[in-house]
């Protein structure tokens, strides 16, 4: 009698087994995801390509989904449709700024732009994000609170331009934050190192570019060659919201990157205090 029910005791332990292992890839599976509103359109930048490569490198790198906000227009004022709408966050964890609106500057907008950060909602900004919503003089240094300062009130560095596109050595100067601990310093193709105008007191950098910058015309001038630098990721901490951004990112090229991804991927998790093992892939 003993033999006879061997088999099914040996059966019935392999099952047993075959369960415990597959308990956690069962627990990954029941990972609710963050969920992110990615928002691109305007000008100077191939956003109906970026926008899928953002969406696509994010979602296998994190438990997140992300859904687009896009908009074809290609000026530096596309009328984006989330405007007018301070709940457009409603339902997200995050949001990511990846829009080039350089000329939008109603107050009124912007400040519904800020809503969801001033509430609560984490935000993500990538490259020409820096650039929008300029309202007054934004070459010079602003004073935090005023009208012109909002919208670097909320990303925590003021940038104004950059020069050309040329390769950017980014180096990572705070290697024990979690977003950049696992990350190398590396060198772009050519891109935008986009200017420091001012860093806001909430703002805390993480890495910075460096670029040498030709001998070139512009506007019938002649600029002579320089080496120049510049915080190109940092973090800020804005209205309680955690605020990660990153001024790299212009050509498709660079934001397939695995390891701008990587970096992006990270800083999102980061922003939504979700920077574990539980979240990555």
């Amino acid at each position: 009698m003993k033999n006879r029910h061997r088999p099914s005791a040996i059966i019935s332990a392999i099952i047993a087994t075959t369960l415990l292992a597959a308990l956690p890839l069962q627990a990954q599976k029941e990972v609710k995801p963050i969920r992110a509103l990615l928002i691109t359109g305007g000008c100077c930048h191939a956003y109906a390509t970026q926008k899928n490569i953002l969406k696509n490198g994010i979602e296998a790198r994190a438990h997140v989904v992300v859904d687009q906000l896009h908009s074809d227009d290609t000026t530096n004022n596309p009328p984006l449709a989330f405007y007018r709408n301070p709940n457009y966050a409603h339902g997200y964890d995050v949001v990511i700024h990846d829009e080039c609106a350089a000329k939008m500057d109603d107050v009124s907008v912007l400040q519904d732009v800020l809503a969801p950060h001033q509430n609560g909602t984490p935000g993500v900004n990538l490259h020409c994000a820096m650039h929008s919503y300029r309202i007054g003089d934004h070459r010079s240094p602003t004073q935090a609170g005023t009208d012109t300062s909002l919208w670097f009130d909320y990303l925590g560095i003021q940038s104004s331009g950059h020069g050309p596109k040329e390769p950017i050595a980014i180096s990572f100067t705070n290697t024990k934050h979690p977003v950049t601990k696992t990350l190398s310093d590396w060198a772009t193709g050519n891109e935008e190192l986009y200017n420091n105008v001012q860093i806001l007191p909430g703002a805390k950098a993480l890495a910075t570019g460096f670029q040498h910058q030709k001998e070139r015309k512009r506007q019938g001038k002649l600029i002579p060659a320089q080496d120049a630098e510049a915080v190109v990721v940092w973090t800020n901490n804005y209205h309680d919201s955690r605020v990660f951004s990153t001024t790299i990112g212009h050509y498709d090229e660079t934001v397939a990157d695995d390891r701008y991804l990587d970096l992006v991927t990270r800083g999102l998790l980061w922003s939504v205090n979700k920077l574990n093992d539980k979240y990555l892939r």
